[in-house]
């Protein structure tokens, strides 16, 4: 139900219920009016069969008469006994606004503490988490999209098969790791190994980083890490990836301080979950860091992350590539030298060398051009 149909019904609820209101309070107004004087005398001849006492009248209806009659409340304590004395049966009748008021309170009640859960929930990050399930894998990058790395995207694709087929390999004597950890420098294609390692696996992917934990109010780090578990316990077999693990991971301190206190609860809790996970239990977490020294040891130790792969800067080859990959499509002048692009780009990521390409590409249509030039090439190796 979207936000238009559920604010319409609410407009009606309450039109329903101020109309309600309105009827309740004009039903009396066309009973028959009597002086209480008169009402007593019918009272005492036993004429009256039944009353109900409102808030400033009384009603009431005679004995084998249908209709309603009106008189004053007197509002004495003493007027129940003295009716009941006189074998009339008395009934209290709520108000109408006694009606509205509750009515009212418990909306309100509704809304604040409807309110409270909404933002317990998003603070919480409660099915806050993204699940890519396979049958969306296509939206992935696949190992074929990654550029060099041969031997890290063999090893790989023996831990997506691991996912695929545990138990051939337990019978091997093999585990699945609990814990893949991805070192590199940022722009060199950690988070598209990941991405690939899920799409050749075939199993669910959570997506995180490290500032999916991070909360203005304490203890919502680590609550966010055991709802994160959770979650890839109910999806398993299940990929789950941290990217800028350092992030949330890094060494322990324990001086008081309130951000290092809550990083050392974050730590803890991902200490806990990932001791908690059994050799079988189909879960394997990725992480991604370009800063391993940061990290708490006692996070990364074997039997938490087993396998550390060290994610490099492509080299002349792999540069090569990627930059006839992304030039792919767009034109280049005749003095524009592949050779030379590649040993300018040395000790560049594959991130860096598409943000060049792409704004060499910008310059040249700043000028009205759709050629590139070398000129262009060198200007927007200046700029990003």
């Amino acid at each position: 139900m979207n936000k238009r149909k559920k604010i319409i019904i609410a407009i009606i609820l309450c039109l329903a219920l101020l109309a309600g209101v309105i009827y309740l309070l004009n039903a009396n107004e066309n009973n028959e009016y009597v002086t209480y004087n008169e009402f007593t005398e019918l009272v005492e001849g036993g004429l009256v069969e039944k009353v109900s006492v409102a808030e400033d009248s009384l009603i009431f209806q005679k004995k084998d008469d249908e209709r309603l009659y009106k008189t004053d409340n007197p509002e004495s304590i003493t007027l129940k006994e003295y009716l009941l004395k006189n074998d009339v049966k008395v009934e209290t009748q709520t108000s109408p606004m006694t009606v509205v008021y509750t009515v009212l309170d418990l909306m309100l009640y509704v809304i604040i503490f409807g309110g409270l859960l909404i933002a317990a929930k998003r603070l919480g990050g409660k099915g806050r988490f993204k699940i890519i399930r396979p049958g969306k894998h296509k939206e992935l990058p696949g190992f074929d999209s990654v550029i060099g790395m041969e031997d890290l995207k063999e090893e790989l694709k023996q831990i997506a098969h691991m996912l695929k087929d545990r138990r051939a390999y337990e019978k091997k004597g093999i585990r699945l790791p609990k814990g893949v950890l991805l070192v590199g420098e940022p722009g060199n294609g950690k988070t598209m190994l990941a991405r690939a390692l899920a799409k050749e696996s075939g199993v669910n992917f959570i997506p995180t980083k490290a500032t999916d934990f991070e909360s203005m109010f304490m203890a919502i780090g680590p609550m966010k890490i055991k709802q994160l578990f959770r979650t890839a316990k109910r999806y398993a077999p299940c990929i789950i990836f941290i990217d800028e693990f350092d992030g949330i991971g890094t060494i322990r301190n324990y001086n008081g301080n309130g951000v290092e206190t809550e990083n050392t609860r974050i730590v803890t809790a991902l200490l806990n979950e990932l001791d908690g996970f059994s050799g079988n239990s189909d879960i394997i977490v990725v992480a991604a860091t370009n800063s391993i020294e940061a990290l708490d040891p006692a996070l990364i130790r074997p039997g938490r992350f087993d396998r550390r792969y060290k994610v490099p800067y492509p080299d002349e080859k792999e540069r090569e590539e990627i930059i006839k990959l992304y030039t792919n499509g767009k034109k280049l002048s005749d003095d524009v030298d592949i050779a030379r692009l590649v040993g300018g780009f040395h000790g560049s990521s594959g991130a860096r060398i598409e943000a060049v390409i792409n704004q060499a590409a910008m310059l040249a249509d700043r000028r009205g051009e759709t050629v590139i030039t070398m000129k262009d090439f060198k200007e927007a190796a200046k700029m990003v």
